[in-house]
């Protein structure tokens, strides 16, 4: 193979995982050790991706938990899982899904275990998130931003 040939070739390789923010509170600590009822669990999620120079990208996974009893919060837990992508000689079109949906799978599994261990180093149950869908996260959004920017029709009379 040339060496031109080589050059032409997509890339797309880890460079460094990391953490790049970590927030744990137990606002009502130490009562809520007492609680004997199943604590609600919720999950948000939030991605973003940006050049940080030529052909390299920086994505971040924030993920969100909080557990409930009732109207007491027992933990609120947030982690930005973060990572350096090299991503080269790939079609423009093929970039947006690459840092949207391959990054986050790639960080989401890190992202869980964090949450997971500051969870239980915090005195909880450990909280196993289930896998997210980050595909079908992103061709929701596709398809509202497509609905959104569809123009609408206004009826004449």
């Amino acid at each position: 193979m040339s060496e031109q040939a080589q050059d032409a070739s997509p890339v797309f390789s880890i460079e460094k995982i990391y953490i790049k923010d970590l927030s744990l509170e137990v606002p009502n600590a130490p009562q809520c050790f007492l609680e004997r009822d199943a604590a609600e669990i919720s999950l948000q999620m939030q991605t973003g991706g940006e050049a940080i120079g030529d052909g390299v990208y920086s994505v971040v996974l924030t993920l969100t938990v909080s557990a409930k009893v009732g109207e007491k919060t027992q933990f609120l837990i947030e982690a930005a899982q973060a990572g350096i992508f090299q991503i080269r000689n790939v079609p423009e079109a093929d970039l947006e899904p690459i840092v949207a949906v391959a990054c986050p799978n790639i960080l989401f599994p890190y992202a869980r275990e964090t949450i997971s261990d500051a969870v239980t180093r915090a005195g909880f149950p450990p909280v196993l998130l289930a896998p997210v869908n980050f595909e079908a996260i992103y061709r929701d959004r596709l398809a509202k931003q497509q609905t959104a920017a569809a123009p609408h029709e206004i009826p004449i009379q």
